[in-house]
């Protein structure tokens, strides 16, 4: 029931982070359609290979832009990078955790081979005793 519960606030933090990504994108095509579009037409008259003089305008403008794409990506980037290590973390992890169990492994073999071997030695003399009954009986 708990395991359900956390699975549905999960999956609602999750549509929450789409639905924020989701309007973010939004408003920047919103803001490039609007506020900036006109960096990219050329002026009546105006060769479409010069490069226009952008204003105070238009500077601030685009450095709004690179602003909002560097809070954008700077979250998303310090998440991906504490994913990556949470992710090493647990590699190491994992493999000290094999090398953990192959020692384990590898004792328990050594106890099993211990084991037979002891077992073959009382099988052995149980055998041994038994004929020496079996003589002592026939005599």
């Amino acid at each position: 029931m708990s395991a359900n519960l956390s699975e549905k606030v999960d999956s609602i933090e999750s549509d929450n982070n789409l639905a924020a990504v989701s309007e973010v994108e939004a408003g920047i095509r919103d803001f490039v359609r609007n506020d900036v579009a006109y960096l990219r037409r050329p002026a009546a008259g105006q060769s479409t290979t010069e490069t226009p003089p952008l204003d105070s305008s238009a500077d601030a403008t685009v450095n709004n832009v690179n602003s909002l794409i560097q809070r954008v990506a700077g979250t998303s980037l310090g998440e991906i990078e504490k994913l990556i290590s949470e992710l090493e973390a647990l590699r190491d992890l994992l493999h000290a955790e094999g090398q953990r169990v192959q020692r384990e492994i590898a004792g328990y073999a050594q106890l099993s081979q211990a084991a037979m071997k002891s077992t073959r030695m009382i099988a052995d003399n149980v055998e041994q005793w038994k004929k020496a009954a079996e003589n002592l009986r026939g005599s």
